[in-house]
């Protein structure tokens, strides 16, 4: 071996030893495929190659990327062009060992195939190689098959390579033993880092299943919380992207790599994974005395019992005047009961009315509740004479906004602590530790009025920000709430402004939100037109 050849080899086995580190490094499955076959072509010459895998039945080889040099042909991985040719069968029609085909006979017999001349060549069928060179007009000559196998000793896939050019004369030469050795090598390197790579998406996916499970567990206790668990997720990545792409203000050096942006995505699919602690009948809790059912219709059975009551009451009067044929005292008994049923309709039809939640209550209308509630009488099953409300539905029935008791808000509340304990209890690999403050944060205000930490700004990263801002607007507007409508994308937008205006959401974040037209976007993907009317941007920001 010449001076020149040892140093090319030396040259060649540390771009092995770079080669091997950057695939251990990349994430994405279609780029690495791509690195490990442009990787090959390069240390070994080759003008052209293909990468196969084993299908996930063990039975065939699947093409996965294909490239050319002197054709120009690049198909498969991240380049959009699809690869169409059929997958190579490991087994012929007659269920043996389908050796004829040299890709298929490296995976069989796990062994490489180096070949000088594939129109020479004895015993392998390049027939479809001959058609491709008679369509191209190109020569396919020399071959260098390497299988590749994954630490458990298993076949995954098959490395071609095709036409060895000497670098020197530039002319198609065979693949030399040092060009086998090499591409052996890193046939063996790139498929640890590709079953390295399989393994930890498998389980990315499997958490990830995870995940939707737990929301699966929530939407199956309540159809309102289904959708908000898989809404803020995909606005807060939304927000993240168009804060990252920002150039210039406050948030223009916040930037977000690959590992960021899925820390952030696992933290927004589990902001609300707590829920599955919080009772039923308080997440869905339409109207104010619905627990397992509307109470309001025991109300309205109590009515109806004062109404009999008053009919008796006033048949019992008529029944005494009888023979005295006062037509007076007659009619004013008859007033009297259609007064009293009246009042009682009128009473009825405001519990109705309060029941619903809809409007903040006047101090008038929570005083007649209770007048209502001590001031008439009905007797129960048992026959005891009792105050017409429990101190129960005096309570609920005089919330004054919303249909939630204080007790049923804490409740509501406590569902963020559930979810911090949770995700604080789970082992986080390095690149997911900031899943539980991310998560855990999205209660929180700016001011440090929020909970349940009663943190400020300062104490908050960028990420737990965002998600605030997500979690407040898909409440605002999700149209599935058993106790409200979809607000109005305009009427959403202006509360948004406000709570910016009072410390409750980051300002910075905001503006963003606004400038890059993240909830227009959002509501284009997820609201329903009706709700989507004009917004006057710079009012917003202003």
């Amino acid at each position: 071996m010449g001076v020149d050849s040892s140093s090319d080899l030396f040259r060649r086995l540390e771009q092995l030893n770079a080669i091997g580190a950057a695939l251990s490094k990349e994430r994405d499955i279609n780029r690495l495929l791509e690195s490990i076959l442009i990787a090959a072509k390069t240390i070994t010459h080759a003008d052209g190659g293909t990468l196969y895998r084993v299908t996930e039945d063990g039975q065939a080889l699947r093409f996965e990327i294909l490239r050319t040099d002197s054709l120009h042909i690049a198909m498969g991985g991240t380049t959009g062009n699809p690869i169409n040719f059929p997958n190579l069968p490991l087994k012929n029609e007659q269920g043996a060992a389908n050796d004829s085909m040299v890709a298929a006979y490296a995976a069989i017999h796990d062994k490489t195939v180096n070949i000088a001349d594939a129109y020479t060549e004895a015993g392998f069928d390049f027939s479809g190689t001959r058609s491709f060179d008679q369509r191209t007009g190109y020569r396919s000559q020399s071959f260098l098959t390497v299988p590749m196998k994954n630490h458990e000793g298993e076949i995954i896939g098959v490395l071609q390579l095709i036409n060895a050019i000497d670098p020197l004369s530039h002319q198609v030469t065979t693949f030399s033993s040092a060009d086998q050795s090499l591409a052996e090598s890193l046939a063996s390197q790139a498929a640890i880092a590709l079953t390295n790579r399989l393994l930890i998406t498998q389980l990315e996916e499997l958490f990830e299943s995870f995940i939707s499970l737990i929301n699966l567990a929530i939407d199956e206790k309540s159809p309102y919380t289904g959708g908000h668990c898989q809404r803020v997720p995909a606005l807060t990545m939304m927000l993240a992207e168009a804060a990252d792409a920002t150039q210039e203000g406050p948030l223009a050096s916040f930037r977000m790599d690959e590992r960021d942006r899925y820390e952030l995505k696992i933290a927004g699919l589990l902001h609300d994974c707590g829920k599955v602690t919080t009772p039923v009948h308080v997440v869905d809790k339409a109207t104010k005395l619905q627990t397992l059912f509307d109470r309001i219709n025991l109300i309205d059975t109590r009515f109806e019992v004062l109404k009999r009551d008053a009919e008796i009451h006033a048949l019992r009067k008529q029944l005494a005047l009888r023979g005295g044929d006062d037509a007076a005292a007659d009619g004013a008994i008859r007033q009297q009961y259609h007064d009293e049923v009246r009042a009682l309709d009128d009473e009825r039809e405001f519990l109705r009315r309060t029941n619903v939640g809809g409007e903040t209550m006047k101090d008038i209308d929570l005083q007649r509740v209770r007048d209502i509630g001590s001031g008439r009488r009905w007797r129960n099953v048992e026959g005891v004479e009792t105050e017409f409300l429990t101190a129960d539905e005096v309570e609920n029935l005089t919330i004054r906004a919303g249909t939630l008791t204080l007790k049923e808000r804490d409740i509501i509340n406590h569902h963020i602590v559930a979810t911090i304990k949770m995700l604080e209890q789970l082992p986080w690999p390095k690149h997911l530790t900031r899943v539980p403050e991310y998560a855990g944060g999205h209660h929180e205000r700016m001011d440090g009025k929020g909970y349940p930490k009663g943190l400020t700004r300062e104490q908050m990263s960028v990420q737990a920000r965002m998600m605030g801002i997500a979690d407040i607007f898909e409440a605002l507007t999700a149209r599935d709430r058993p106790y409200k409508h979809g607000m109005k994308l305009s009427q959403a937008m202006g509360i948004m402004a406000n709570f910016k205006k009072n410390g409750h959401v980051d300002p910075d974040l905001f503006d963003v939100f606004v400038r890059q037209g993240v909830y227009r976007r959002y509501a284009e993907q997820f609201l329903d037109p009706a709700q989507i009317d004009e917004v006057d941007p710079a009012a917003l920001t202003a």
